[in-house]
């Protein structure tokens, strides 16, 4: 696992009668995970985040890391999410944990339990693997965890859990929760077979490698089903591709699900999709190189059935891409966001997917540098619509541009900070 992360926050007490009594985990109506290969994400796999093959399932993102007091967020976390969910596959979190004591896992999981873009009933990982994490705090936070509605898993390597860490313990109160990294070699693997190594029962997730796939990826396979937990199954999208079913919902999701229930049909310029790991050739019948298959585009150009990679300048059929994010729409990780101290209106942005510029026009924010400790920012909804323009032209009206645009001659006034509908001159530019 790859960590990383600053700022600060207040601590809440939580009453411990959790901790009483065995906590049963969510199980899932549909078994479907059990046996099933997934990977996990940091910021190394960038926004969309990257698969080994096509059989993996899910997807573990880093919502961010926690230093004994200090984080640094993961600003991919919320696209990764998104792309995994318009893939169809079923997206998890965790989060970096250095943490000693109650009072450190309070200020972790205010920070980043708000941020969680993954189901209600999803994973929520502590990834403990330095440090000196006390076994009681971390049954603490992952009765905080649960008490949230996520299924709390304990991360950790085969050695650093058996010297550090009481697993027993939290397996008394959270039985099937560990998720452990053993690997045999640094071998490329594709599928787990290190049966033979030592096994802690208990364990939900094998990581079996950090070299899934040629130059590096972590590969986990599910022994349980935990992976199932907070979806309710998975079918076949009649416009997308296969698509998942989360039982609540968030920004993320809602993106990746826009994204996957788009037809093939209505691909255009500047969405992103993934080449199929299927496709063979390109439209122009070359073979398609091993290197290109599961990494992701943006559209350059659309000609009828056959679409334009950027970057690589190279013609695909539509029906070998899969669609990953609709032109116009990103995840953001909520609604609104409380200033705390040592923010950074960047460092903000960053974390929700926006850029500053965007953070700061939909807080009425002139002056990048002042912000102050608990004043709420907003995020337009959670979704954000690329900055589009239009320059009026002699005879245009406010009304007629709004129907040829598409939106409400309202918008346009309140975007424009038009007062007036009927005072717009010939060559003054307006957003939508």
């Amino acid at each position: 696992m790859q960590n990383k992360y600053s700022i600060k926050f207040g601590a809440v007490a939580l009453a411990a009668a959790f901790l009483l009594a065995p906590v049963a985990l969510s199980t899932a109506p549909v078994q479907a995970a059990k046996g099933d290969y997934g990977v996990d994400w940091s910021r190394y796999q960038g926004n969309t985040g990257v698969f080994g093959y096509a059989k993996d399932k899910f997807a573990i993102a880093q919502v961010g890391g926690y230093y004994n007091g200090y984080f640094v967020p993961q600003s991919t976390y919320a696209t990764q999410v998104q792309y995994a969910i318009a893939q169809g596959k079923r997206a998890h979190t965790y989060i970096y944990a250095q943490f000693a004591n109650n009072a450190e896992a309070d200020q972790m999981l205010n920070y980043y339990l708000p941020k969680v873009q993954t189901p209600k009933g999803s994973i929520v990982a502590l990834d403990v693997e330095s440090g000196t994490s006390s076994t009681s705090a971390i049954i603490y936070a992952m009765g905080r965890i649960k008490a949230a509605g996520f299924t709390p898993i304990l991360y950790s390597g085969d050695s650093f859990i058996k010297a550090n860490i009481n697993y027993e313990q939290v397996l008394q109160v959270f039985p099937n929760s560990l998720w452990i990294a053993r690997y045999p070699d640094y071998q490329v693997r594709s599928t787990e077979d290190t049966e033979a190594l030592p096994v802690i029962d208990g364990m939900a997730i094998a990581q079996f490698t950090s070299t899934y796939i040629a130059g590096g990826l972590d590969g986990n396979k599910d022994y349980l089903g935990v992976t199932d937990n907070g979806y309710s199954g998975t079918t076949t999208s009649p416009t997308g591709g296969t698509e998942v079913k989360p039982v609540t919902t968030t920004p993320a999701i809602s993106a990746g699900q826009k994204a996957n229930n788009t037809p093939k049909s209505d691909i255009k310029v500047d969405d992103t999709v993934k080449v199929n790991f299927s496709a063979s050739k390109w439209a122009t019948g070359e073979n398609i190189p091993s290197w290109v298959k599961g990494q992701n585009y943006k559209i350059a150009q659309v000609s009828g059935t056959k679409l334009l990679l950027s970057g690589i300048n190279s013609w695909i059929d539509r029906s070998n891409a899969e669609i990953l994010s609709v032109t116009g729409t990103i995840a953001t990780s909520g609604s609104t966001y409380t200033v705390q101290s040592g923010d950074t209106l960047s460092g903000i942005a960053a974390t929700h997917g926006l850029t500053t510029a965007t953070l700061a026009a939909y807080n009425g924010i002139t002056n990048y540098n002042v912000i102050y400790t608990g004043q709420q920012l907003k995020f337009n909804g959670g979704t954000i619509a690329t900055s589009r323009s239009y320059t009026i032209k002699y005879g245009d009206t406010l009304s007629g541009i709004a129907s040829r645009l598409g939106v409400s001659t309202a918008t346009l006034q309140s975007k424009n900070n038009i007062q007036n509908a009927n005072l717009i001159y010939t060559g003054q530019t307006l957003n939508y």
